[in-house]
Protein backbone atom coordinates (compact mmCIF):
# COMPACT_ATOMS: atom_id res chain seq x y z
CA UNK A 1 0.00 0.00 0.00
CA UNK A 2 1.03 3.74 -0.78
CA UNK A 3 3.11 4.73 2.52
CA UNK A 4 3.72 1.54 3.71
CA UNK A 5 7.14 1.15 5.56
CA UNK A 6 9.36 -1.56 3.75
CA UNK A 7 12.26 -2.22 6.48
CA UNK A 8 11.47 -5.47 7.11
CA UNK A 9 10.87 -6.33 3.37
CA UNK A 10 13.56 -9.03 1.98
CA UNK A 11 14.78 -9.23 -1.60
CA UNK A 12 15.36 -12.20 -3.10
CA UNK A 13 19.32 -12.57 -3.98
CA UNK A 14 18.76 -11.54 -7.81
CA UNK A 15 17.85 -8.51 -6.58
CA UNK A 16 20.58 -7.91 -4.47
CA UNK A 17 24.38 -6.32 -4.91
CA UNK A 18 26.99 -8.78 -3.89
CA UNK A 19 27.99 -6.30 -0.45
CA UNK A 20 26.30 -5.48 2.36
CA UNK A 21 24.66 -2.15 3.32
CA UNK A 22 27.23 -1.40 5.78
CA UNK A 23 30.17 -1.85 3.15
CA UNK A 24 28.07 1.48 0.96
CA UNK A 25 28.64 3.20 3.96
CA UNK A 26 32.02 2.47 4.70
CA UNK A 27 32.67 3.19 1.07
CA UNK A 28 31.34 6.85 0.87
CA UNK A 29 34.27 6.85 3.92
CA UNK A 30 37.02 5.77 2.49
CA UNK A 31 36.68 5.00 -1.17
CA UNK A 32 37.54 7.93 -2.89
CA UNK A 33 40.64 8.94 -5.37
CA UNK A 34 41.71 12.12 -3.39
CA UNK A 35 42.17 13.29 -0.02
CA UNK A 36 39.34 15.16 0.56
CA UNK A 37 39.37 14.60 4.47
CA UNK A 38 42.63 16.25 4.61
CA UNK A 39 41.78 19.26 2.40
CA UNK A 40 39.42 19.92 5.15
CA UNK A 41 42.13 19.60 7.82
CA UNK A 42 44.42 21.92 5.90
CA UNK A 43 42.14 25.02 4.96
CA UNK A 44 43.84 28.09 6.34
CA UNK A 45 40.61 29.74 7.40
CA UNK A 46 37.14 28.98 9.22
CA UNK A 47 35.76 29.85 5.39
CA UNK A 48 38.47 27.50 3.55
CA UNK A 49 37.94 24.77 5.30
CA UNK A 50 33.96 25.00 5.36
CA UNK A 51 34.06 25.13 1.69
CA UNK A 52 36.57 21.68 1.81
CA UNK A 53 33.54 19.90 4.36
CA UNK A 54 30.83 20.86 1.71
CA UNK A 55 32.98 19.45 -1.15
CA UNK A 56 33.95 16.16 0.85
CA UNK A 57 30.16 15.90 2.04
CA UNK A 58 29.14 16.04 -1.92
CA UNK A 59 32.12 13.48 -2.23
CA UNK A 60 29.72 10.91 -0.30
CA UNK A 61 26.70 11.07 -2.62
CA UNK A 62 27.32 7.72 -4.96
CA UNK A 63 25.05 6.88 -7.82
CA UNK A 64 22.40 4.21 -7.10
CA UNK A 65 22.42 1.31 -9.52
CA UNK A 66 18.19 0.78 -10.39
CA UNK A 67 17.21 -2.63 -9.57
CA UNK A 68 19.36 -3.74 -6.91
CA UNK A 69 19.73 -3.46 -3.43
CA UNK A 70 23.09 -4.07 -1.12
CA UNK A 71 21.64 -6.87 1.65
CA UNK A 72 20.09 -5.50 4.93
CA UNK A 73 22.95 -6.22 7.81
CA UNK A 74 22.33 -8.33 10.03
CA UNK A 75 22.51 -7.27 14.47
CA UNK A 76 26.23 -7.04 15.17
CA UNK A 77 27.90 -7.09 11.85
CA UNK A 78 30.52 -5.04 11.08
CA UNK A 79 33.04 -3.91 8.08
CA UNK A 80 36.69 -2.77 8.88
CA UNK A 81 38.91 -1.18 6.97
CA UNK A 82 41.97 0.99 6.16
CA UNK A 83 42.71 2.91 3.98
CA UNK A 84 46.30 4.38 4.30
CA UNK A 85 45.93 6.36 8.09
CA UNK A 86 42.09 6.65 7.84
CA UNK A 87 40.77 3.55 9.86
CA UNK A 88 37.31 2.49 9.04
CA UNK A 89 34.88 0.51 11.52
CA UNK A 90 30.58 0.42 10.89
CA UNK A 91 28.54 -2.17 12.89
CA UNK A 92 25.13 -2.55 13.09
CA UNK A 93 23.81 -1.06 16.11
CA UNK A 94 20.32 -2.37 15.57
CA UNK A 95 17.93 -4.59 13.68
CA UNK A 96 14.23 -3.09 14.07
CA UNK A 97 14.48 -0.54 13.01
CA UNK A 98 17.53 -1.26 10.83
CA UNK A 99 20.54 1.41 12.64
CA UNK A 100 24.07 1.28 11.14
CA UNK A 101 27.20 3.77 13.50
CA UNK A 102 30.17 4.12 11.82
CA UNK A 103 33.67 5.70 13.18
CA UNK A 104 36.40 6.66 11.71
CA UNK A 105 39.64 8.17 12.57
CA UNK A 106 42.91 9.87 11.28
CA UNK A 107 45.30 10.10 14.20
CA UNK A 108 48.10 11.77 11.71
CA UNK A 109 45.43 14.15 10.13
CA UNK A 110 43.86 14.49 14.18
CA UNK A 111 39.84 13.93 12.53
CA UNK A 112 37.13 12.14 13.16
CA UNK A 113 34.19 11.22 11.49
CA UNK A 114 31.06 9.70 13.62
CA UNK A 115 28.19 8.69 11.69
CA UNK A 116 24.65 7.11 12.61
CA UNK A 117 22.18 6.16 9.95
CA UNK A 118 18.77 4.58 9.78
CA UNK A 119 16.82 4.54 6.32
CA UNK A 120 12.95 4.27 6.28
CA UNK A 121 11.93 3.34 3.02
CA UNK A 122 8.19 3.98 1.95
CA UNK A 123 6.30 2.63 -0.94
CA UNK A 124 3.94 5.25 -3.01
CA UNK A 125 2.99 3.21 -5.94
CA UNK A 126 5.26 4.72 -8.65
CA UNK A 127 8.18 5.20 -6.04
CA UNK A 128 9.87 4.32 -3.37
CA UNK A 129 11.99 6.62 -1.42
CA UNK A 130 13.89 6.13 1.71
CA UNK A 131 14.50 8.92 3.97
CA UNK A 132 18.08 8.59 5.58
CA UNK A 133 17.78 10.03 9.07
CA UNK A 134 20.58 10.35 12.04
CA UNK A 135 23.23 12.81 11.44
CA UNK A 136 27.09 12.42 10.63
CA UNK A 137 29.81 14.65 12.70
CA UNK A 138 32.99 15.76 11.08
CA UNK A 139 35.47 16.41 13.55
CA UNK A 140 38.59 18.75 12.89
CA UNK A 141 40.09 18.09 16.00
CA UNK A 142 43.27 20.43 15.51
CA UNK A 143 41.22 23.36 15.11
CA UNK A 144 38.12 22.43 17.54
CA UNK A 145 35.63 22.26 14.61
CA UNK A 146 32.71 20.09 14.42
CA UNK A 147 30.55 20.09 11.13
CA UNK A 148 27.31 18.50 12.19
CA UNK A 149 25.17 17.65 8.56
CA UNK A 150 22.35 15.17 7.36
CA UNK A 151 22.16 13.16 4.29
CA UNK A 152 19.83 13.47 1.01
CA UNK A 153 17.06 10.71 0.61
CA UNK A 154 16.91 8.31 -1.63
CA UNK A 155 14.32 8.16 -4.23
CA UNK A 156 13.58 4.95 -6.71
CA UNK A 157 11.19 6.01 -9.42
CA UNK A 158 9.28 2.93 -11.38
CA UNK A 159 7.31 5.45 -14.05
CA UNK A 160 7.32 7.03 -16.49
CA UNK A 161 11.02 6.21 -16.35
CA UNK A 162 12.54 4.10 -14.22
CA UNK A 163 15.67 5.56 -11.98
CA UNK A 164 17.20 6.04 -8.49
CA UNK A 165 18.42 9.58 -7.45
CA UNK A 166 19.45 11.00 -4.27
CA UNK A 167 16.88 14.22 -3.76
CA UNK A 168 16.16 16.32 -1.08
CA UNK A 169 18.09 18.82 1.42
CA UNK A 170 21.14 19.06 3.47
CA UNK A 171 21.97 21.11 6.12
CA UNK A 172 25.95 21.63 7.33
CA UNK A 173 26.72 23.43 10.16
CA UNK A 174 29.33 24.21 12.37
CA UNK A 175 28.68 25.88 15.86
CA UNK A 176 32.27 26.96 16.37
CA UNK A 177 32.53 29.32 13.31
CA UNK A 178 28.96 29.90 13.13
CA UNK A 179 28.88 28.91 9.41
CA UNK A 180 26.53 27.09 7.46
CA UNK A 181 25.45 25.40 4.41
CA UNK A 182 22.15 24.26 2.73
CA UNK A 183 22.68 22.07 -0.52
CA UNK A 184 19.24 21.24 -2.19
CA UNK A 185 19.69 17.78 -4.62
CA UNK A 186 17.28 17.49 -7.65
CA UNK A 187 16.34 14.54 -9.80
CA UNK A 188 15.86 14.68 -13.29
CA UNK A 189 12.66 16.09 -14.15
CA UNK A 190 9.81 14.05 -16.47
CA UNK A 191 10.85 16.27 -19.13
CA UNK A 192 14.71 14.81 -18.63
CA UNK A 193 15.95 18.23 -18.75
CA UNK A 194 19.85 17.31 -19.06
CA UNK A 195 20.82 20.42 -16.66
CA UNK A 196 18.81 19.45 -14.03
CA UNK A 197 19.82 15.94 -13.67
CA UNK A 198 21.48 15.02 -10.55
CA UNK A 199 22.03 18.75 -9.75
CA UNK A 200 22.94 20.31 -6.14
CA UNK A 201 22.63 24.00 -5.54
CA UNK A 202 22.81 26.14 -2.18
CA UNK A 203 24.71 28.28 -0.24
CA UNK A 204 26.97 28.79 2.15
CA UNK A 205 25.97 31.56 4.80
CA UNK A 206 26.45 32.95 8.12
CA UNK A 207 24.34 31.39 10.78
CA UNK A 208 23.90 34.86 13.21
CA UNK A 209 23.13 36.99 9.85
CA UNK A 210 21.59 34.92 7.44
CA UNK A 211 24.25 36.56 5.27
CA UNK A 212 24.95 34.89 1.96
CA UNK A 213 28.97 33.90 1.18
CA UNK A 214 29.13 31.64 -1.28
CA UNK A 215 26.48 30.00 -4.04
CA UNK A 216 27.08 26.85 -4.82
CA UNK A 217 26.14 24.84 -8.08
CA UNK A 218 26.82 22.02 -10.09
CA UNK A 219 26.01 18.14 -10.94
CA UNK A 220 27.06 16.06 -7.87
CA UNK A 221 27.97 13.24 -10.40
CA UNK A 222 30.07 15.64 -12.41
CA UNK A 223 31.40 19.24 -11.20
CA UNK A 224 30.62 21.70 -8.20
CA UNK A 225 31.80 24.99 -8.73
CA UNK A 226 31.04 28.02 -5.68
CA UNK A 227 30.74 31.60 -6.77
CA UNK A 228 32.05 34.15 -3.57
CA UNK A 229 29.15 36.77 -3.90
CA UNK A 230 31.57 39.77 -3.28
CA UNK A 231 33.54 39.27 -6.34
CA UNK A 232 31.72 36.95 -8.52
CA UNK A 233 34.91 34.43 -8.51
CA UNK A 234 33.84 30.85 -9.63
CA UNK A 235 36.04 27.72 -8.13
CA UNK A 236 35.27 24.64 -8.72
CA UNK A 237 35.46 22.36 -5.57
CA UNK A 238 34.37 18.95 -6.41
CA UNK A 239 34.81 16.75 -9.98
CA UNK A 240 33.24 13.60 -9.41
CA UNK A 241 35.73 11.87 -11.82
CA UNK A 242 38.88 12.80 -10.52
CA UNK A 243 37.54 11.77 -6.78
CA UNK A 244 35.79 8.25 -7.89
CA UNK A 245 37.87 7.35 -10.67
CA UNK A 246 40.68 4.88 -10.38
CA UNK A 247 39.21 2.94 -7.32
CA UNK A 248 41.07 0.14 -5.61
CA UNK A 249 39.02 -2.98 -3.97
CA UNK A 250 39.74 -3.23 -0.19
CA UNK A 251 42.14 -6.85 -0.24
CA UNK A 252 42.25 -8.87 2.97
CA UNK A 253 45.62 -8.02 4.37
CA UNK A 254 45.81 -10.22 7.65
CA UNK A 255 43.30 -13.03 7.38
CA UNK A 256 43.39 -14.41 10.92
CA UNK A 257 42.86 -11.08 12.12
CA UNK A 258 39.26 -10.60 10.34
CA UNK A 259 36.32 -10.83 12.47
CA UNK A 260 33.27 -13.36 11.68
CA UNK A 261 31.13 -10.45 12.17
CA UNK A 262 32.62 -8.83 9.14
CA UNK A 263 29.90 -8.28 6.20
CA UNK A 264 32.83 -10.24 3.81
CA UNK A 265 32.34 -13.03 5.99
CA UNK A 266 28.65 -12.64 7.28
CA UNK A 267 27.76 -12.62 3.59
CA UNK A 268 30.46 -14.86 1.41
CA UNK A 269 28.19 -17.82 0.60
CA UNK A 270 25.62 -15.74 -0.50
CA UNK A 271 27.97 -13.43 -2.39
CA UNK A 272 29.68 -16.18 -4.44
CA UNK A 273 26.36 -17.61 -5.48
CA UNK A 274 25.69 -14.24 -6.74
CA UNK A 275 28.84 -14.03 -8.58
CA UNK A 276 28.66 -16.92 -10.25
CA UNK A 277 24.32 -16.80 -10.53
CA UNK A 278 23.97 -19.82 -8.69
CA UNK A 279 20.53 -18.23 -8.04
CA UNK A 280 19.78 -21.78 -5.97
CA UNK A 281 23.00 -21.34 -3.81
CA UNK A 282 22.39 -17.52 -3.04
CA UNK A 283 18.52 -18.20 -2.18
CA UNK A 284 19.66 -21.01 0.50
CA UNK A 285 22.93 -19.34 2.03
CA UNK A 286 20.78 -16.17 2.57
CA UNK A 287 18.06 -18.17 4.07
CA UNK A 288 20.43 -19.60 6.66
CA UNK A 289 21.97 -16.32 7.38
CA UNK A 290 18.50 -14.74 8.38
CA UNK A 291 17.61 -18.08 10.04
CA UNK A 292 21.32 -18.35 12.08
CA UNK A 293 19.46 -14.69 12.96
CA UNK A 294 16.09 -15.86 14.25
CA UNK A 295 17.65 -18.48 16.19
CA UNK A 296 20.25 -16.31 18.01
CA UNK A 297 17.01 -13.76 18.68
CA UNK A 298 14.84 -16.56 20.60
CA UNK A 299 18.11 -17.39 22.39
CA UNK A 300 18.23 -14.12 23.61
CA UNK A 301 14.65 -13.33 24.57
CA UNK A 302 14.40 -17.17 26.16
CA UNK A 303 17.27 -16.02 28.65
CA UNK A 304 16.00 -12.44 28.71
CA UNK A 305 19.22 -10.77 27.48
CA UNK A 306 19.27 -7.62 25.56
CA UNK A 307 21.30 -7.40 22.74
CA UNK A 308 24.40 -4.72 23.49
CA UNK A 309 26.62 -3.12 20.54
CA UNK A 310 30.34 -4.14 20.68
CA UNK A 311 31.75 -0.54 20.05
CA UNK A 312 29.17 1.96 20.11
CA UNK A 313 26.67 3.00 22.85
CA UNK A 314 23.15 3.68 21.38
CA UNK A 315 20.60 6.08 22.27
CA UNK A 316 17.32 7.74 21.58
CA UNK A 317 18.71 11.37 20.75
CA UNK A 318 16.85 14.60 21.55
CA UNK A 319 14.91 14.46 18.32
CA UNK A 320 13.68 11.47 18.73
CA UNK A 321 15.81 9.28 16.88
CA UNK A 322 18.90 7.56 17.33
CA UNK A 323 22.18 8.48 18.06
CA UNK A 324 25.37 6.52 18.73
CA UNK A 325 28.76 7.24 20.43
CA UNK A 326 31.99 5.35 19.60
CA UNK A 327 33.58 3.29 22.56
CA UNK A 328 37.19 3.82 21.78
CA UNK A 329 38.85 6.86 20.97
CA UNK A 330 40.46 5.91 18.10
CA UNK A 331 39.37 3.17 15.46
CA UNK A 332 42.17 0.50 15.38
CA UNK A 333 43.94 -0.37 12.11
CA UNK A 334 41.79 -2.80 10.17
CA UNK A 335 43.25 -6.37 8.68
CA UNK A 336 41.32 -5.01 5.51
CA UNK A 337 43.18 -2.54 3.75
CA UNK A 338 42.60 -0.15 0.46
CA UNK A 339 45.82 -0.15 -1.56
CA UNK A 340 47.11 3.13 -2.88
Amino acid sequence: MPGSDLTRFQLPPLFNLPKSQLQCYGEAAYSIGTDMLSRCNSGESPGERFIAVVAWSISTVRPAIFGVAPYNPVLGETHHVSCGDLNVLVEQVSHHPPVSALHATNEKENLELIWCHYPTPKFYGASVEAEVRGKRQLKLLNHGETYVQNSPNLSIRFLPRPGANWVGNVIIQCQETGLAAELIYRSSSFLRRKGNHRSVKGKIFESSSSKTLYEIDGNWDRTVRVKDVNNGKYTVIYNAREALSGLNTPMVKDPKEVWLSESAVVWSEVSQGILSKDWEKARQSKKAVEEKQRELLRERESKGETWIPKHFTVCHSKEGGWDSSPIQKWVPPAPIVVPL
